[in-house]
């Protein structure tokens, strides 16, 4: 995948949306070329497979709004199920068994492959993906336009709470924690002067608003904000902007595609 894709991608991943059993392999093939990735399914990809017994469909909202209305068979996991609630902040990343019991109790297994969703530019279901990746579980993808291009494309929708047996799934026992970076390492970082990408909203990173959560206001010294939702069409269909696009808001973030670029929100 092209660096400043990944780079696009990784926005969503890390945000904070302050803005605006067989072994059947499980393909897709999207008609759309907007932005090729390994990670997005278009709706009519998806439509075409969404009866395979493989594939785990997972709703990544608030739990009021998965009870309200779903796509038919969705699973629900919100934040709250992935964070690991022993810190006295909210974020920190689940630990192995907190995952292992989640995805065992929604009927997940280790040859499944999940398609997540939300209703949010992918803003919320990334934050699922990249917790996998660190796990080193990479059967995920990412529905491209959420529920709201499903429902426009006639995609069915339900109340209904899906019926699961208890499943066997089990991460592996070393992971590779790729896309994770201390906060030691972070201070390294500033001090090696390495691009740092900050994905907030303009007004919490000049600190005139602080979030929620936030022990104060403010920003990582010498950090670079851009904010996540320039890399979607926030306010018409929340897909990711064509590839062009993309690159011409991400181009120059770093000196060259070899230079790591740590991303935070």
């Amino acid at each position: 995948m092209h660096w400043k894709i990944n780079i696009a991608i990784s926005l969503i991943i890390l945000s904070g949306c302050a803005q605006q059993e067989t072994n059947e392999s499980v393909e897709f093939v999207s008609s759309e070329k907007t932005l090729q990735t390994d990670y997005l399914i278009e709706i009519d990809a998806f439509m075409a497979k969404v009866n395979n017994p493989s594939i785990k469909l997972v709703d990544f909202r608030k739990k009021e709004n998965y009870d309200q209305e779903h796509i038919e068979g969705a699973l629900h996991i919100w934040r709250n199920d992935i964070e690991d609630a022993s810190f006295p902040y909210e974020g920190m990343m689940a630990g192995k068994t907190q995952i292992e019991n989640l995805f065992n109790n929604l009927g997940i297994n280790n040859i499944d492959t999940l398609v997540v969703y939300d209703d949010n530019g992918l803003c919320d279901a990334t934050r699922l993906w990249w917790m996998l990746q660190n796990y080193d579980f990479t059967n995920i993808k990412l529905l491209h336009g959420g529920i709201e291009e499903w429902k426009k494309k006639g995609g069915l929708v339900s109340s209904a709470i899906p019926v699961t047996t208890k499943a066997s799934f089990k991460l592996n026992d070393s992971t590779s924690m790729k896309y994770y970076i201390s906060k030691e390492s972070i201070i390294k970082k500033v001090i090696d002067n390495v691009t740092i990408l900050d994905t907030r909203s303009t007004d919490e990173f000049s600190g005139k608003r602080q979030k929620k959560g936030a022990a104060k206001a403010g920003r990582i010294p010498n950090s670079i904000n851009l904010d996540w939702a320039q890399a979607i069409d926030y306010n018409g269909n929340k897909k990711f902007k064509p590839f062009k696009e993309l690159t011409a808001i991400y181009n120059g973030i770093a000196k060259n595609k070899e230079e790591p670029i740590v991303v935070f929100d």
